[in-house]
Formats: C-alpha cells, sequence, structure tokens
C-alpha cells in the first residue's frame, strides 16, 4: 500500500506546537533546528517542501508572563502577535544555516472562502516553489475568530496539500504514529503501519485529547487526512522526535501510519466546496433524496429537504445529512434559508454538490 514519492513534486510537511516549544512555551531552537534541517535535506533531494507550522501562540507566552494557552480571545491574539514574528525570525535564521530562504504566509478562511482569492493563495504559494522560497505556513492567529479559523493546523495542511496537488501530506507528533489505543493507557495498544481512509479503525483511534499547548490532537489529524484523501494524497502521520523521520518517509520507509488515499480524487472546484468553503447550514433530506444523491449523483430537489438549520444565503455552502443526522453531502444552496418551505426545484445542483460519503 505504501509507496516512496518522486522527486519533483510538493511535499507538506506539518509540525505541531509540542513538537517545537517548551512545555512552558518558548520556542526549543534545536527541535526547530531539525524541522529546518529536515526540510532542506528534503529540497536537496529533489522535493520542495512547504512547511505547515504552529507555534506562534506558545512563542508568545513567556514573554507574557504566561506557561498555558489563554483561555481570552483577546490575550490569545496578543501571544499570536508577539510570537509569530520571533518563531519566523528562527525559521528564518535555521533555514539561512542551509542556504534556504524561507517566506511566511499566514491564512485564515475567509481567504480560501473566495474562490479568486483560492487560487490567488494557489499561485503565490507554487510560485514561491518555483522561486526555491520554502512556504512557512499558519493559520493567522492574530487577526482570528472562530468564523474565520481552521481550528488546527492539521486541517490546514490538508488544505494547502490540496492548494498546491501536493503528492505527500507528512504530520509530524509527539507518538510513532496512530495506535490502536492510547499507548499511554494501554500495554496492548499496536502502531497502525498502514491504513484506508475509509478504515473504521480511524474512527475509533480518532479520540486523542489536545495538549496544553497545541490545538490539535489524532483526531484532527484523522480528519485531515481523510480530507488529503479526498484530493488523491496519502499521509504520512509520525514520529517528529525521529532523526531525519521525513527523509525515511520520501525513502518509503514504513515509519509512523500511511493513510491511503481515494484512486480517484475530485475536481478542483469541487475540492474547494468541500474544503474550502465554510459551511453555513445544515439541510436534512429524507431518505429518498438521500438514495437519489448517493446512488444516482442527483442534484438535491427542494422537495426532498425535510429540515433548515442556520441563516444561510443563496449561494453559500451547506452540509447535507440523512434522516439519521450522518453528513452525506455539502454543496452551494440556490435558495436562502428564509426560502425554504417555497422554494421549488433544485435547492443544490449537482455540479454544486459534493458527496462525503
Amino acid at each position: 500500500m505504501r509507496s516512496a514519492p518522486r522527486p519533483g513534486d510538493p511535499v507538506v510537511l506539518k509540525v505541531g506546537s509540542s513538537s517545537l516549544t517548551f512545555s512552558g512555551g518558548g520556542v526549543d531552537a534545536a527541535a526547530l533546528g531539525n524541522v529546518a534541517a529536515m526540510v532542506a535535506s528534503a529540497w536537496s533531494a529533489g522535493f520542495p517542501t512547504l512547511l505547515v507550522s504552529s507555534g506562534a501562540v506558545a512563542t508568545g507566552l513567556p514573554i507574557l508572563g504566561l506557561d498555558r494557552r489563554p483561555k481570552g480571545l483577546a490575550e490569545y491574539q496578543v501571544a499570536a502577535a508577539v510570537g509569530q514574528s520571533r518563531l519566523m525570525q528562527h525559521y528564518a535564521d535555521a533555514l539561512a544555516e542551509h542556504g534556504l530562504i524561507g517566506g511566511q504566509v499566514l491564512l485564515t478562511k475567509d481567504v480560501l472562502a473566495n474562490r479568486q482569492q483560492y487560487l490567488h493563495s494557489r499561485g503565490a504559494l507554487l510560485k514561491m516553489i518555483e522561486l526555491g522560497i520554502v512556504p512557512v505556513i499558519n493559520e493567522n492567529d492574530i487577526v482570528v475568530v472562530d468564523a474565520l479559523k481552521f481550528g488546527d493546523n492539521d486541517r490546514l495542511a490538508a488544505i494547502v496539500s490540496h492548494l498546491v496537488s501536493a503528492q505527500l501530506m507528512v504530520l509530524l507528533t509527539d507518538t510513532a504514529g496512530l495506535y490502536t489505543d492510547d499507548p499511554r493507557r494501554s500495554d496492548d495498544a499496536e502502531l497502525l503501519s498502514a491504513v484506508r481512509h475509509t478504515d473504521e479503525i480511524l474512527d475509533e483511534v480518532s479520540a486523542g485529547a489536545s495538549g496544553p499547548l497545541g490545538s490539535g490532537g489524532i483526531a484532527t489529524k484523522v480528519v485531515a487526512a481523510r480530507m488529503a484523501a479526498w484530493s488523491g494524497i496519502p499521509t504520512v502521520i509520525g514520529p517528529s522526535k525521529r532523526p531525519d523521520v521525513l527523509a525515511e518517509i520520501l525513502a518509503g520507509t514504513e515509519v509512523g501510519t500511511w493513510v491511503a488515499p481515494r484512486q480517484s480524487s475530485l475536481s478542483a472546484r469541487k475540492l474547494w466546496i468541500a474544503f474550502g468553503l465554510p459551511s453555513n447550514g445544515r439541510l436534512t433530506v429524507d431518505r429518498g433524496a438521500e438514495e437519489a444523491i448517493r446512488q444516482a449523483g442527483r442534484s438535491l430537489l427542494s422537495v426532498g429537504v425535510t429540515r433548515c438549520d442556520g441563516g444561510f444565503v443563496a449561494g453559500q455552502a451547506v452540509e447535507v445529512v440523512g434522516p439519521d443526522g450522518s453528513l452525506i453531502a455539502k454543496g452551494i444552496v440556490r435558495y436562502g434559508a428564509d426560502e425554504f418551505g417555497t422554494a421549488v426545484g433544485e435547492m443544490i445542483h449537482r455540479d454544486d454538490l459534493v458527496l462525503l460519503v
């Protein structure tokens, strides 16, 4: 199932806060330097690597006299403002030791929700790669509010992987990969070497807890791997503390957990609908509509919608769920929530509807 990537196409590497900073905050220069060295080695081997890096907030904590992530939004944003520039300076210096230039890229969901900005972001990232500049990407925590958040950098890495048509996404973490159980609590926990993105075992292992400094966990990595899978991109979830782990992964060595992708990916536009656009509401459909969407690939007709939740307007994206509440699809609606009950015809055209099961 596992295969080695080929030189030439982009690779996306994501590293979390706990792998880059100390437990009470502040940059672990040795760990960050190791990440920079791995990225430089990958570039030298012909793998242009984009780095999605957490750590801005954690970097700013000791400067503010804090040792945990702030709970208040304003304090959180201040920590990000103080830490982001310092974190980037660490990366700039560490990459320069290997003859590389790092370029900071800060993203929020609203940038990617606009199709033109989505394409501009893609163009900028690809141009950076063409010029030999290492994109160092983070969520823009300085201006972030809940409505604009990706929520974690694992999902951001999946979006970036899709943007640049990466051939591989690597998520580094504090463990050796995904286990059948929490290895901190169970001696019987086994490392999963390779899984398919549809395997139920992923649902069973995705209840990992967040650490005190990070916003991600096992659950977000599973979600991100499944997002990448829809783009036809495989994921490796591996150990951040292992020396030369990225080089081993690029060589096809069985390190960490390989999450195999779909054999055929969605079109670029449908991937944008699925993962670039925020969901502004939810439509519950009856069994007949569910079957028409899932089995026949048809449009969602207003007659099949039994419930409408959210204050969306025409042209926004909504989730489509079945009678049991399970997610079926996501699409761009032709009618707003205030027209529910009077709308006639197609609620979501099949060209604007992405099946997510």
